[in-house]
């Protein structure tokens, strides 16, 4: 294949993968350029009301809450997107030095001792246990309850290190609710494997855990991860889980997981033997991207949900975050995280499911999407002119309240509110839970001094502006429509010894474009009444009242009435 690249020229591959679809592209490793890309979606998507029959022989209906997805899915990834990225880039894939993957965290997959995924078992097709529970898989929050309760009444040192809560998207309250429910699955499972691990797991034949994967969503801190006698205390006959299924030695970021395998290599066209990378979560490898090595800068990956990573020198207690790790973003500081369980995902639900069809004639009519169609309507509001606040809960909240059986809300509805307004009114109330997020991490003595996005999200300016307006904070943009890619593509290539660390890398190979929105301090102003009220809403919903856990228990007694079986059977 002739190169259009110069001969001596070196690239590595990033591999993203995403909620519905895997992103491959290859990278100059001399200056990060981004050379050529290839998406593939996943065949199943997000099983989130059956398993269907074509997997499990027959529909097997899945309960409220639950997520999940088809490994294989994240094989077809490596088949066909990281080929059409080489292709793409026009390069001699004999000149890529190394491969690096990040996930959407906390995924997780049961597997044998060689990594076959319980799914692909004989007889276990049919089991929605055997399936990877995807991280925005909400079902475990009773699980998620019952460890932040025990965590608290026995003082266990780890708890604070999550803000005082554990989510029920991360490994122990799934790996509790798999216990639970499907003691015969969870007795075939030999490995409790994060996905990012999984898939490096794919590519070199080696499982490698990654220290960011098993800090933040496994609750390893100072070397250890809860004791025997707490999981004992949490379920009975639970205390091997750590020892048995979830304990394995640990990758540090960057580092070199091995070399591509034969099959690997073959499907991916890369050459055998290159390094692999440990594996890595999709928010926290983009901070080098963004060449946010440094203290102070909030990363945001704006994506379905969103997650909040940043650096500091201090270890402090910030109250909901989701973890602080030592060296979990960046080697020598502690990197902390926090986010969003719900931000595109409720615009998505809103265009598709609450817009009537005059909005889409006309949005058709004026030759725009209904996203674009809305923003711009949208825009020529003054702020607070709809009379609408909202909660950002509609897929829960991931921080700082840490519970995924809150709910969504809008309040001031009249018979004169349209579509455009409550769209605004969602736009905003993203912008107020990060608000709340960034006053907690300040109150908490870790400073926030600079915000940049990532993500698809920041092509929407006017979604942008609100943010850098409400935060009072100068917004930066990755320079990247592949951010978590890049990120990867930079820990491929210090996995392959072209630089000696990721700081040194990012200041390659990152791309970011600094203060591209800056706060006006009359909009700010007029955001600070709005916010007000947002944090009345939050505080009284989120806080005082169960009100919407109560819904949900009666969704799901209705559920389960519906489909003639008992509330405990539907929960499971």
């Amino acid at each position: 294949m002739s190169t259009l690249h110069g001969s001596d020229e070196q690239y590595v591959v990033g591999v993203d993968y995403g909620t519905l679809s895997g992103r491959a592209v290859v990278v100059r490793v001399s200056d990060g350029a981004e050379l050529g890309t290839g998406v593939h979606p996943y065949r199943h998507a997000v099983l989130e009301r059956a398993l269907p029959a074509s997997l499990a022989g027959a529909d097997v209906p899945l309960p409220p809450e639950w997520a999940l997805q088809v490994p294989e899915d994240y094989r077809e990834v490596l088949r066909n997107a990281v080929p059409a990225a080489v292709e793409a880039a026009g390069i001699d894939p004999t000149r890529v030095v190394g491969i690096a993957t990040d996930f959407t965290a906390c995924t997780m997959v049961p597997t044998l001792a060689d990594g076959t995924p319980l799914n692909e078992v004989d007889g276990l097709a049919d089991r929605p246990h055997a399936y990877v529970k995807l991280w925005k898989h909400h079902a475990a929050q009773e699980q998620a309850d019952r460890v932040n309760e025990l965590g608290r009444t026995r003082g266990e040192s780890w708890l604070p290190r999550y803000g005082g809560l554990i989510s029920s998207e991360w490994e122990f309250a799934k790996g509790l609710q798999l216990f639970e429910e499907d003691r015969e699955v969870y007795a075939r499972m030999e490995h409790w494997v994060e996905a990012a691990d999984w898939i490096v797991w794919q590519l070199c034949g080696t499982y490698v855990r990654n220290a960011c994967s098993a800090g933040y969503k496994g609750i390893l801190q100072d070397g250890a991860y809860p004791s025997p006698e707490f999981l004992t205390a949490l379920s009975p006959g639970f205390a091997p889980f750590v020892a048995e299924k979830l304990e394995h030695p640990i990758g540090q970021l960057g580092e070199r997981a091995g070399g591509l395998t034969a099959e690997a290599a073959a499907w991916t066209g890369l050459p055998e033997g290159i390094a692999v990378a440990v594996g890595n979560v999709d928010a926290h490898v983009t901070a080098p991207a963004a060449q946010a090595v440094g203290p102070g800068q909030m990363v945001a990956i704006m994506g379905t949900s969103t997650c909040h990573v940043m650096s500091a020198e201090v270890l402090r207690e910030v109250p909901g975050m989701c973890g602080v790790v030592d060296g979990g973003i960046i080697s020598g500081l502690w990197g902390y995280e926090a986010g969003q369980s719900g931000v595109g995902d409720i615009f998505g639900w809103f265009t598709e499911h609450g817009v009537p069809a005059y909005v889409t004639e006309a949005a058709a009519a004026a030759g725009e999407g209904v996203h674009e169609h809305l923003t711009r309507l949208a825009s020529h509001q003054q702020i607070g002119e709809h009379g609408l606040v909202a909660l950002d809960w509609h897929s829960g909240n991931r921080s700082v309240l840490v519970d995924h059986e809150l709910s969504g809300l809008v309040v001031g509805q009249t018979l004169a509110t349209r579509a455009e307004d409550v769209y605004r009114a969602l736009l905003e109330a993203t912008a107020f839970g990060t608000r709340v997020i960034v006053e907690t991490f300040r109150d908490s003595g870790v400073p926030v001094e600079e915000f940049i996005v990532a993500g698809g999200l920041q092509k929407n300016a006017l979604l942008m502006q609100i943010y850098s307006d409400v935060t009072r904070l100068p917004l930066s943009v990755i320079d990247s429509e592949q951010g978590p890619a890049l990120g990867s593509a930079i820990h491929a290539a210090v996995a392959a010894g072209a630089y000696g660390d990721v700081a040194t890398a990012a200041k390659q190979m990152g791309k970011v474009r600094r203060h591209v929105f800056m706060p006006d301090e009359g909009r700010a102003a007029s955001y600070d009444a709005l916010f007000e009220q947002y944090l009345a809403l939050h505080d009284h919903f989120g806080r005082t009242t169960t009100t919407m856990r109560r819904l949900k228990a009666i969704r799901r007694d209705a559920v389960a009435r519906r489909s003639g079986s008992t509330s405990q059977e539907v929960s499971a």
